[in-house]
This record gives C-alpha cells, sequence and structure tokens, in this order.
C-alpha cells in the first residue's frame, strides 16, 4: 500500500477508470489544462486528451446539462462544480433531470453521472466557498450522496460511483485534500455505496459522523476513552443510500447517540438519523439523542472557527450523554 493525500487518491481513482473505461470522460471549469482549482484532475488532459478532459465555460447548469446528455448516450461522465457553493445555478439540472431519468424511463436510461464537487469548511473560503448542503441532495430521490473521509474511501468509493448505473453527488471534504494522508490499496480497489465503517468499537456510546468531521470524532473519541468513556465511532461514508443497519446494532450496544456534521443544525442529515432512532431504536436509549452541527446562520469568515464543530464539542456532547 502506498501512503497518500486524499486528494491524489481521487486523482489515481480517475486516471485508473479514464484508462479501465474509454466512455468515462471529465468536464468542468479549468479540470484541463489547469487541472482543477485544487488539482484533482490535475495530469489527465494530457494524458487522455482534450476531449475527454474538456475544459468547459463557466456555466454550472450547462456542465451538467452537457453531462446528463453525454449519459444518455452511453457515456459515463464525471464532471465538476468548483465549489459545491456554485451548484446551485445547476440545482434544476440535477433534482429534476438528471434524479429523475432511470425511474421514469423504466430503467432504460440510468443517467451515470458523478458530480464531483468539494465542499464544506475550514481553509478561509467565507460564505461563498465553505457550505455543506448535502441534505438538499440526500432528499431527492434518484440520487446517491457519497462523502469519503479518508484517502482510501475516497479511491473506493469513487471508483464504485464512476462504475455505477446512479446518478451520484460525490461531495470531497476540502479541507482534507492534503492535510490528510494515508494508506491507499494498490491497483483496483472499490468501496460499496451505502456501507458504514466501524473507525473503533466500544461499548459506552455511539459516535457518528462523515467528511471532514470524522478527525474532529476521532480526537474527541480519543479523548473520551481517556476520560473512561468507551467510544464506538462510526463513519457513514455514504448519506444515500446510508446504512441503517450499522446504526441500529451499534445503538442497541450503547443506549447512547451523539451525531456529528458542520452543516446547519436545522434539517442537517443528523435529524433524519435522530428521527429513525425514534421511530425504530427508542427503547434501546438511555439518554437523549444528541446533535453536534454548524449553527443556523451562514457561513461566518472570521468566525470560522467558532462555526465549525471541533474536537472539544464534540467532547462536550460525549461528556452530557453519557452522564445522563
Amino acid at each position: 500500500m502506498a501512503i497518500q493525500t486524499l486528494l491524489g487518491a481521487l486523482n489515481e481513482a480517475l486516471h485508473s477508470e479514464m484508462e479501465r473505461d474509454d466512455r468515462v470522460v471529465v468536464l468542468g471549469e479549468d479540470v484541463g489544462k489547469v487541472g482543477g482549482v485544487f488539482r484533482v484532475t490535475e495530469g489527465l488532459q494530457a494524458k487522455f486528451g482534450e476531449e475527454r478532459v474538456i475544459d468547459t465555460p463557466l456555466a454550472e447548469n450547462g456542465i451538467i446539462g452537457a453531462a446528463i446528455g453525454m449519459a444518455l448516450y452511453g457515456l459515463r461522465p464525471v464532471p465538476e462544480i468548483q465549489f459545491v457553493d456554485f451548484i446551485y445555478p445547476a440545482f434544476d439540472q440535477i433534482v429534476s433531470e438528471l434524479a429523475k431519468f432511470r425511474y421514469r424511463s423504466g430503467g432504460q436510461y440510468p443517467a451515470p453521472v458523478v458530480v464531483r464537487t468539494p465542499y464544506g469548511g475550514g481553509i478561509k473560503g467565507g460564505h461563498y466557498h465553505s457550505q455543506s448542503p448535502e441534505a438538499f441532495f440526500v432528499h431527492t430521490a434518484g440520487l446517491q450522496v457519497v462523502i469519503p473521509s479518508t484517502p482510501a474511501d475516497a479511491k473506493g468509493l469513487l471508483t464504485s460511483a464512476i462504475r455505477g448505473e446512479d446518478p451520484v453527488i460525490f461531495l470531497e471534504p476540502k479541507r482534507l485534500y492534503r492535510t490528510l494522508k494515508g494508506e491507499v490499496p494498490d491497483g483496483e480497489h472499490l468501496v460499496p455505496i451505502g456501507q458504514a465503517r466501524v473507525v473503533r468499537e466500544g461499548n459506552d456510546l455511539t459516535l457518528i459522523g462523515y467528511g471532514a468531521m470524522m478527525q474532529e470524532c476521532l480526537d474527541a473519541a480519543e479523548r473520551a476513552v481517556k476520560e473512561g468513556i468507551d467510544v464506538e465511532l462510526i463513519d457513514l461514508r455514504t448519506l444515500m443510500p446510508f446504512d441503517w443497519k450499522a446504526i441500529q446494532a451499534s445503538v442497541v450496544k450503547t443506549g447512547r447517540i451523539v451525531i456529528v456534521h458542520e452543516a446547519p443544525r436545522t434539517c442537517g442529515f443528523g435529524a433524519e438519523i435522530a428521527a429513525l432512532v425514534a421511530e425504530r431504536a427508542i427503547l434501546h436509549l438511555e439518554a437523549p439523542v444528541r446533535r453536534v452541527a454548524g449553527f443556523d446562520t451562514p457561513f461566518p469568515y472570521t468566525l470560522e472557527k467558532l462555526y465549525m464543530p471541533d474536537a472539544p464539542r464534540v467532547l462536550d456532547a460525549i461528556r452530557e450523554t453519557a452522564a445522563f
């Protein structure tokens, strides 16, 4: 296994899939000659040419609309939206068209489009480059929503997404692109979409997160263990479909749950998990469900560190839930 950054693992997955399947094409603003604003697509155009790695105009609705057309004619496009904050001009194309083709055609037109886009805060990008809108897409039937948190999962999940038949919103935690390194399997590597990862087994409390928040959760869990609270940590990896069985099994074992995400608290994905736990596992709970999330405000520039959940905030929630 090689040690790679999350960015490097994504780049390797794209190289491998474009080499394996000539139907895979990449398109987006600056993805070719420049290699993308974060350099995730670096080297692709030089290797595969301008017909398969396409620099597009600054028009997100056009990027996604073109990708949908490509998919309907047999290609497997991987469009990039430079920041997820800019995805809204393409929102109608995604939720009204892309998400519906497989259903409305009775499976004849699956439209396998993988929309890659960096999301979240942590790089001092301000409120136009730091949002976490994953709940919008989870709410849209027909879309898969995938968020890796490790280099190995980045490679494996992106490979699975490209090979799948469903449209995927592939959200990449930009703060981890270069700051996180880890072992990545050599050669072909796939991670099943819809399967959570138990990062750490424990008996006292279930801690659930995804994306960049996994680093904060892991830090908080390790601190909690030193205080005598045995935390079980679960990385969801995919939000739609998500691994309810893994969540349920953990909650039944621990009786306590804390959910973490950096998106705003109200109607964030943590609310769905909390509702399901209340509906299906409430008799196993020994404490109220606790959420640690961003605040219900626009993402602030100067108060970024205050806005984003961190290990101390997560640890406080663990302590309070364990002591209930």
